[in-house]
Protein backbone atom coordinates (compact mmCIF):
# COMPACT_ATOMS: atom_id res chain seq x y z
CA UNK A 1 0.00 0.00 0.00
CA UNK A 2 2.82 2.36 0.88
CA UNK A 3 4.53 1.51 -2.42
CA UNK A 4 1.34 2.34 -4.39
CA UNK A 5 0.92 5.64 -2.52
CA UNK A 6 4.53 6.55 -3.16
CA UNK A 7 4.11 5.72 -6.85
CA UNK A 8 1.01 7.90 -7.13
CA UNK A 9 2.77 10.80 -5.39
CA UNK A 10 5.74 10.60 -7.75
CA UNK A 11 3.45 10.28 -10.79
CA UNK A 12 1.24 13.24 -9.82
CA UNK A 13 4.21 15.39 -8.86
CA UNK A 14 5.95 14.63 -12.15
CA UNK A 15 2.79 15.38 -14.11
CA UNK A 16 2.24 18.72 -12.37
CA UNK A 17 5.88 19.67 -12.95
CA UNK A 18 5.59 18.66 -16.60
CA UNK A 19 2.51 20.86 -17.11
CA UNK A 20 4.12 23.77 -15.27
CA UNK A 21 7.10 23.63 -17.64
CA UNK A 22 4.99 23.44 -20.81
CA UNK A 23 5.22 26.44 -23.13
CA UNK A 24 1.93 28.33 -23.41
CA UNK A 25 1.31 28.64 -27.18
CA UNK A 26 -0.84 31.78 -27.08
CA UNK A 27 -0.13 35.52 -27.04
CA UNK A 28 0.20 37.10 -23.61
CA UNK A 29 -2.39 39.56 -22.29
CA UNK A 30 0.18 42.27 -22.94
CA UNK A 31 1.85 40.93 -26.10
CA UNK A 32 5.41 41.76 -27.10
CA UNK A 33 6.03 44.12 -29.99
CA UNK A 34 9.16 45.00 -31.92
CA UNK A 35 9.23 47.87 -34.40
CA UNK A 36 12.13 48.37 -36.79
CA UNK A 37 12.37 51.61 -38.71
CA UNK A 38 15.02 52.28 -41.36
CA UNK A 39 16.68 55.58 -40.48
CA UNK A 40 19.89 57.25 -41.62
CA UNK A 41 22.32 54.51 -42.62
CA UNK A 42 20.85 51.96 -40.22
CA UNK A 43 17.69 51.45 -38.11
CA UNK A 44 15.87 52.40 -34.93
CA UNK A 45 14.49 49.34 -33.15
CA UNK A 46 12.09 49.47 -30.19
CA UNK A 47 11.03 46.39 -28.18
CA UNK A 48 8.21 46.61 -25.63
CA UNK A 49 5.07 44.93 -24.27
CA UNK A 50 1.58 46.28 -25.03
CA UNK A 51 -0.97 46.39 -22.20
CA UNK A 52 -4.58 47.38 -22.97
CA UNK A 53 -7.00 49.69 -21.18
CA UNK A 54 -9.71 47.04 -20.64
CA UNK A 55 -12.07 49.54 -19.01
CA UNK A 56 -9.56 50.77 -16.43
CA UNK A 57 -8.40 54.25 -15.46
CA UNK A 58 -4.83 54.26 -16.76
CA UNK A 59 -2.85 57.38 -15.93
CA UNK A 60 -3.20 58.38 -12.32
CA UNK A 61 -4.31 54.87 -11.31
CA UNK A 62 -2.89 51.83 -13.15
CA UNK A 63 0.10 54.02 -13.99
CA UNK A 64 0.53 56.45 -11.06
CA UNK A 65 1.55 60.03 -11.71
CA UNK A 66 5.08 61.12 -10.80
CA UNK A 67 6.29 57.53 -10.39
CA UNK A 68 8.70 55.42 -12.41
CA UNK A 69 7.02 53.45 -15.23
CA UNK A 70 8.69 50.71 -17.24
CA UNK A 71 6.77 52.16 -20.22
CA UNK A 72 4.95 49.01 -21.16
CA UNK A 73 4.35 45.75 -19.33
CA UNK A 74 6.36 42.70 -18.29
CA UNK A 75 10.00 43.03 -19.42
CA UNK A 76 12.00 46.22 -19.90
CA UNK A 77 11.35 48.49 -22.86
CA UNK A 78 14.46 49.00 -25.01
CA UNK A 79 15.47 51.23 -27.90
CA UNK A 80 18.33 50.56 -30.31
CA UNK A 81 20.06 53.23 -32.40
CA UNK A 82 22.06 51.96 -35.38
CA UNK A 83 23.67 55.39 -35.79
CA UNK A 84 24.87 57.84 -33.18
CA UNK A 85 21.78 59.84 -32.25
CA UNK A 86 21.21 63.21 -30.64
CA UNK A 87 18.35 63.84 -28.21
CA UNK A 88 17.99 67.21 -26.51
CA UNK A 89 21.54 68.21 -27.58
CA UNK A 90 22.97 65.04 -25.98
CA UNK A 91 24.81 62.62 -28.26
CA UNK A 92 24.03 58.95 -27.71
CA UNK A 93 26.45 56.40 -29.20
CA UNK A 94 24.99 53.73 -31.45
CA UNK A 95 23.73 50.86 -29.31
CA UNK A 96 20.88 49.50 -27.22
CA UNK A 97 19.38 51.38 -24.26
CA UNK A 98 16.49 51.29 -21.82
CA UNK A 99 13.48 53.54 -22.41
CA UNK A 100 11.60 54.46 -19.23
CA UNK A 101 9.32 57.31 -18.20
CA UNK A 102 7.86 59.21 -15.26
CA UNK A 103 4.33 60.24 -16.33
CA UNK A 104 2.88 63.45 -14.90
CA UNK A 105 -0.53 65.04 -15.20
CA UNK A 106 0.57 67.54 -17.84
CA UNK A 107 4.20 66.65 -18.47
CA UNK A 108 6.28 63.47 -18.62
CA UNK A 109 9.94 62.82 -17.97
CA UNK A 110 11.36 60.59 -20.70
CA UNK A 111 14.59 58.79 -19.90
CA UNK A 112 17.13 56.98 -22.07
CA UNK A 113 19.09 54.71 -19.72
CA UNK A 114 22.28 52.71 -20.09
CA UNK A 115 20.44 49.91 -18.26
CA UNK A 116 18.53 47.73 -20.74
CA UNK A 117 17.02 45.49 -18.05
CA UNK A 118 15.31 48.01 -15.76
CA UNK A 119 11.62 47.09 -15.48
CA UNK A 120 10.79 48.26 -11.98
CA UNK A 121 11.34 51.24 -9.71
CA UNK A 122 13.45 49.13 -7.35
CA UNK A 123 15.94 48.46 -10.16
CA UNK A 124 16.08 51.99 -11.57
CA UNK A 125 19.23 54.02 -10.88
CA UNK A 126 19.35 57.62 -12.00
CA UNK A 127 23.14 57.49 -12.44
CA UNK A 128 22.52 55.27 -15.49
CA UNK A 129 20.54 58.03 -17.25
CA UNK A 130 22.00 59.21 -20.55
CA UNK A 131 19.17 61.63 -21.32
CA UNK A 132 16.28 63.04 -19.26
CA UNK A 133 13.87 65.25 -21.16
CA UNK A 134 10.48 66.80 -20.45
CA UNK A 135 7.57 66.25 -22.83
CA UNK A 136 4.12 67.81 -22.63
CA UNK A 137 1.30 65.27 -22.59
CA UNK A 138 -1.34 65.81 -25.26
CA UNK A 139 -4.98 64.76 -25.23
CA UNK A 140 -5.65 62.40 -28.13
CA UNK A 141 -8.28 60.00 -29.44
CA UNK A 142 -8.51 56.85 -27.35
CA UNK A 143 -5.87 54.21 -28.01
CA UNK A 144 -6.93 50.93 -26.43
CA UNK A 145 -3.55 49.20 -26.57
CA UNK A 146 -0.32 50.96 -25.56
CA UNK A 147 1.52 51.96 -28.72
CA UNK A 148 5.01 53.24 -29.47
CA UNK A 149 5.41 54.65 -32.96
CA UNK A 150 8.15 56.31 -35.02
CA UNK A 151 6.85 59.03 -37.31
CA UNK A 152 7.57 62.41 -38.95
CA UNK A 153 10.64 60.83 -40.49
CA UNK A 154 13.10 63.03 -42.37
CA UNK A 155 16.56 62.04 -43.66
CA UNK A 156 18.21 63.18 -40.43
CA UNK A 157 15.33 63.49 -37.95
CA UNK A 158 12.49 61.40 -36.52
CA UNK A 159 9.91 61.58 -33.73
CA UNK A 160 9.04 58.80 -31.28
CA UNK A 161 5.42 58.79 -30.03
CA UNK A 162 4.02 57.05 -26.95
CA UNK A 163 0.23 56.69 -26.97
CA UNK A 164 -2.15 55.02 -24.54
CA UNK A 165 -5.76 55.66 -23.56
CA UNK A 166 -6.24 59.37 -24.33
CA UNK A 167 -2.66 60.49 -23.70
CA UNK A 168 0.19 61.10 -26.14
CA UNK A 169 3.78 62.20 -25.52
CA UNK A 170 6.73 62.30 -27.90
CA UNK A 171 10.37 63.16 -28.30
CA UNK A 172 12.56 64.03 -31.28
CA UNK A 173 15.91 62.57 -32.21
CA UNK A 174 18.36 63.45 -34.94
CA UNK A 175 21.53 62.14 -36.54
CA UNK A 176 24.41 63.81 -38.36
CA UNK A 177 23.60 62.19 -41.68
CA UNK A 178 25.30 64.77 -43.87
CA UNK A 179 28.79 64.08 -42.52
CA UNK A 180 28.25 60.35 -42.96
CA UNK A 181 26.95 60.68 -46.52
CA UNK A 182 29.71 63.08 -47.61
CA UNK A 183 32.41 60.85 -46.13
CA UNK A 184 30.88 57.88 -47.95
CA UNK A 185 30.72 59.73 -51.28
CA UNK A 186 34.30 60.97 -51.03
CA UNK A 187 35.58 57.56 -49.94
CA UNK A 188 33.77 55.60 -52.65
CA UNK A 189 34.71 57.96 -55.46
CA UNK A 190 38.34 57.89 -54.32
CA UNK A 191 38.68 54.12 -53.88
CA UNK A 192 35.94 52.19 -55.72
CA UNK A 193 36.28 50.93 -59.28
CA UNK A 194 34.86 53.24 -61.95
CA UNK A 195 31.69 51.18 -62.42
CA UNK A 196 31.03 51.08 -58.66
CA UNK A 197 31.44 54.77 -57.95
CA UNK A 198 28.11 56.30 -56.83
CA UNK A 199 28.15 59.22 -59.26
CA UNK A 200 24.39 59.33 -59.80
CA UNK A 201 23.46 59.05 -56.12
CA UNK A 202 26.08 61.66 -55.28
CA UNK A 203 24.65 64.04 -57.89
CA UNK A 204 21.14 63.55 -56.48
CA UNK A 205 22.34 64.15 -52.93
CA UNK A 206 24.16 67.34 -53.91
CA UNK A 207 21.05 68.56 -55.74
CA UNK A 208 18.55 67.80 -52.97
CA UNK A 209 20.74 69.18 -50.19
CA UNK A 210 21.87 72.43 -51.85
CA UNK A 211 25.48 71.37 -52.23
CA UNK A 212 27.94 72.47 -54.93
CA UNK A 213 25.86 72.34 -58.13
CA UNK A 214 28.94 72.35 -60.38
CA UNK A 215 30.09 69.21 -58.61
CA UNK A 216 26.59 67.73 -58.92
CA UNK A 217 26.68 68.36 -62.69
CA UNK A 218 30.11 66.79 -62.91
CA UNK A 219 28.90 63.68 -61.08
CA UNK A 220 25.74 63.26 -63.17
CA UNK A 221 27.75 63.61 -66.39
CA UNK A 222 30.10 60.86 -65.20
CA UNK A 223 27.09 58.68 -64.38
CA UNK A 224 25.64 59.26 -67.87
CA UNK A 225 28.97 58.30 -69.50
CA UNK A 226 28.60 54.87 -67.88
CA UNK A 227 24.90 54.49 -68.77
CA UNK A 228 23.90 56.62 -71.74
CA UNK A 229 20.37 55.20 -72.00
CA UNK A 230 19.45 56.04 -68.40
CA UNK A 231 16.56 58.46 -68.97
CA UNK A 232 16.28 59.15 -65.22
CA UNK A 233 19.87 60.44 -65.14
CA UNK A 234 19.12 63.02 -67.86
CA UNK A 235 16.09 64.08 -65.82
CA UNK A 236 18.31 64.70 -62.79
CA UNK A 237 20.77 66.54 -65.01
CA UNK A 238 17.97 68.78 -66.25
CA UNK A 239 16.97 69.62 -62.68
CA UNK A 240 20.58 70.46 -61.77
CA UNK A 241 20.96 72.70 -64.83
CA UNK A 242 17.63 74.39 -64.11
CA UNK A 243 18.74 75.13 -60.56
CA UNK A 244 22.01 76.55 -61.91
CA UNK A 245 20.06 78.90 -64.20
CA UNK A 246 21.08 77.11 -67.42
CA UNK A 247 17.67 77.15 -69.13
CA UNK A 248 18.93 76.00 -72.54
CA UNK A 249 20.90 73.09 -71.11
CA UNK A 250 18.04 72.07 -68.81
CA UNK A 251 15.58 71.95 -71.74
CA UNK A 252 17.99 69.90 -73.84
CA UNK A 253 18.50 67.39 -71.03
CA UNK A 254 14.78 67.16 -70.29
CA UNK A 255 13.96 66.50 -73.96
CA UNK A 256 16.70 63.87 -74.17
CA UNK A 257 15.20 62.25 -71.08
CA UNK A 258 11.78 62.19 -72.77
CA UNK A 259 13.19 60.51 -75.90
CA UNK A 260 14.97 57.84 -73.90
CA UNK A 261 11.98 57.34 -71.57
CA UNK A 262 9.72 56.78 -74.58
CA UNK A 263 12.19 54.25 -75.98
CA UNK A 264 12.09 52.47 -72.61
CA UNK A 265 8.27 52.77 -72.55
CA UNK A 266 8.36 54.61 -69.23
CA UNK A 267 5.36 56.97 -69.26
CA UNK A 268 5.98 58.19 -65.70
CA UNK A 269 9.26 59.87 -66.67
CA UNK A 270 7.73 61.29 -69.83
CA UNK A 271 5.14 63.03 -67.62
CA UNK A 272 7.78 64.12 -65.09
CA UNK A 273 9.86 65.71 -67.84
CA UNK A 274 6.83 67.44 -69.38
CA UNK A 275 6.13 68.95 -65.97
CA UNK A 276 9.77 69.97 -65.55
CA UNK A 277 9.85 71.62 -68.98
CA UNK A 278 6.80 73.71 -68.04
CA UNK A 279 8.58 74.82 -64.85
CA UNK A 280 11.73 75.72 -66.80
CA UNK A 281 9.80 77.75 -69.37
CA UNK A 282 8.07 79.77 -66.65
CA UNK A 283 11.39 81.33 -65.68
Amino acid sequence: MKKISLFLFVFISSTIFSFSQAKWPFAATSPNQKIIQSFGSSVIEISYSRPSVRGRVIFGDVVPFDKFWRTGANSATTIFFGDEATINNTKIPAGKYGLVTIPGKTEWTIIISKDTTVNGEDKYKQENDLVRIKSKSVLTNKVETFTIDINNIKPNEAQVFLRWDKTEVSFKLSIDLDTKVMNYIDGQIATASEKDRPYYNAAGYYLENNKDLKKALEYVNMAIENNQDAFYMYHTKAKIQNKMGDKKGALESANTSIEKAKAAKNDDFVKSNDKLIKEINKK
